[in-house]
């Protein structure tokens, strides 16, 4: 399935299933901080993903396994709205 603006289909996700979460943000240890504190409730995994070119931001790649759709959610919206995350993909 391809997902863009002419698809109406939102695709089909099998619960319960590993879902990766990418976090940009300025400072590593605060990211790791961040991802163990949103994610203490949980078994996860994260490792360190890239450097900007000049070194302003990073990114860390976290994933946990999601028992629905609301608990993705949730821990999404729980690292966007978390002051050291830049972005959330």
């Amino acid at each position: 399935m391809i997902l863009d603006n002419n698809t109406q289909e939102k695709p089909q996700i099998d619960y319960p299933c590993e879902w990766g979460f990418k976090l940009i943000g300025k400072d590593q240890k605060a990211l790791e901080k961040t991802i163990a504190n949103i994610l203490s409730h949980k078994e996860y995994r994260c490792h360190f993903g890239n450097a900007s070119k000049n070194g302003k931001f990073i990114s860390y790649n976290a994933y946990c396994e999601v028992e629905n759709e609301e608990d993705r959610n949730s821990i999404f919206k729980a690292f966007e709205g978390h002051k050291d995350v830049n972005m959330v993909i």
